[in-house]
């Protein structure tokens, strides 16, 4: 086998290896409030509702840091009554990612009592992965191309490493 036709094969496998592994960590990045972030004046209750929420994905708060915070809380009564005084935990850097693992319901809501009463308060509810058709007839499935809703955005490397590797076959490198 020629040296350039090993260097397809290699790149081909390569991709379908990271087309495999990239089905199966799809994560969808969620920005909470979408361009207002974290503040009394965003709509946040809208902004959740309809919005799927998955294990693995990823929540993020943006918010000034000198006027906000983010807090979990235990349970649904607390975030109903903005009960902030006993928090799961605090968040207070301004920009704070949180990773959803497993599956159930998370109560976040504003540190500032009066703006957690004026709505800055969700609940997120956790839904299992979904399958990967790939994963569950043992072969890889052809998908449409990726669309991207409002303020979330589905990262993976696969579109790039494509790019590189029919690059470097076209190239003859």
């Amino acid at each position: 086998m020629g040296a350039k036709k090993l260097l397809v094969v290699a790149v081909a496998a390569i991709l379908f290896t990271a087309a495999m592994v990239a089905g199966a960590d799809d994560q969808v990045h969620h920005v909470v409030g979408e361009d207002r972030g974290w503040d009394p004046s965003s709509d946040v209750a809208s902004w959740s509702s309809g919005r799927v929420f998955r294990v693995g994905d990823k929540i993020w708060f943006t918010y000034s840091a000198a006027q906000e915070s983010v807090v979990e809380l235990r349970n649904e009564e607390e975030l109903a009554s903005c009960d902030v005084t006993n928090p799961i935990k605090m968040y207070t850097d301004g920009l704070d990612k949180i990773s959803l693992e497993g599956e159930g319901i998370r109560y976040f809501a504003s540190g500032n009592t009066e703006s957690c009463k004026n709505g800055l308060k969700i609940p997120v509810k956790i839904q299992p992965k979904e399958q990967n058709v790939a994963q569950n007839i043992g072969s890889m499935a052809v998908a449409a191309g990726p669309t991207l809703p409002s303020a979330s955005t589905n990262l993976n490397g696969l579109s790039h490493l494509l790019v590189v590797g029919l690059s470097i076959c076209f190239l003859g490198l």
